[in-house]
């Protein structure tokens, strides 16, 4: 097993306290108990929390909560606030409408390997399913094949192989050179590759893409894709599209990291960290 230590899954929101109420209980659940949750809060109301607070006073692993101020979609800030705020040597990241299955952080430390990151992937269960789940308090992270197969025929979620577990042996690694695909919904990378690479690019404002120009600048650094797959499917809950109108300056960004070599985000951790020291100084 590469990770023994505490593993911290940094869990990001945004003004979906439903949902996140339902990933914190399947994270609860957990057959690996040596992690840490940090809630990596977007700019949510009060409502969100009140469910990390609740979730927190009876959870039996330690839940934190980072937050700003709302300011547009700024994905890549709020996970390097979580990474700051980490105290594993091993980081999963996980959105906040996303189930995980009760051995999601036993599988990632399974598959954790020095010099890679592993890409999981995700169901996506249709609104009306989601409704009903949520409404319900269904949990549907406990769901197998056969419950989850009537659903699939009904035109409710998107696929089912993700919850089948295979051995794969070395055909994790055959897409070890591709940043296509790779998703932080469901993401897990070194704490030491994050900090050579310093972490998520806060350049990115508005929807699309960090997630993508960080395993460029991974890929570019050494570090090797291993697809987890078959091991550390989750269930994705149905949202609204959102916003994507900064996705053409995204695509730009992200296109002239692809073109180069570069492993450092232009604004990354180490830009986060001297604004939280500048702010503690002058408080």
């Amino acid at each position: 097993m590469a990770v023994t230590d505490l593993i911290s899954v940094i869990v990001t929101t945004y003004n979906r306290p439903d949902a996140l109420d339902a990933v914190l209980r399947a994270l609860a659940q957990q057959s690996d108990r040596n992690f840490e949750i940090i809630v990596a809060d977007d700019g949510s109301g009060s409502d969100t929390e009140r469910v990390v607070k609740r979730w927190a006073s009876c959870a039996k692993v330690p839940i934190k909560h980072v937050w700003h101020e709302h300011n547009g979609f700024r994905g890549g800030e709020i996970r390097n606030r979580g990474i700051n705020a980490s105290a594993g040597p091993y980081c999963v990241f996980l959105d906040g409408d996303c189930l995980a299955r009760r051995n999601f952080v036993a599988s990632h430390r399974r598959l954790a390997e020095p010099g890679w990151f592993v890409a999981g992937n995700r169901i996506l269960l249709g609104q009306a399913l989601t409704e009903s789940v949520l409404a319900m308090g269904g949990k549907a992270e406990t769901w197998n094949l056969a419950a989850l197969a009537p659903e699939r025929l009904r035109g409710r979620l998107n696929r089912l192989l993700p919850i089948v577990s295979l051995p794969l042996g070395l055909l994790r690694k055959i897409h070890q050179n591709d940043w296509e695909g790779v998703r932080s919904c469901n993401l897990a990378v070194a704490r030491s590759d994050l900090d050579r690479t310093d972490g998520f690019d806060m350049g990115y404002v508005g929807w699309g893409l960090e997630d993508s120009d960080l395993v460029a600048r991974l890929l570019h650094a050494g570090v090797r894709r291993k697809d987890g797959r078959f091991a550390t499917g989750v269930l994705h809950l149905w949202h609204e599209k959102l916003d994507r109108s900064a996705l053409a300056d995204n695509e730009r960004q992200l296109k002239e990291v692809l073109d180069g070599d570069r492993i450092w985000a232009t604004r990354g951790l180490s830009a986060l960290r001297q604004q939280l020291n500048t702010w503690t100084v002058t408080a």
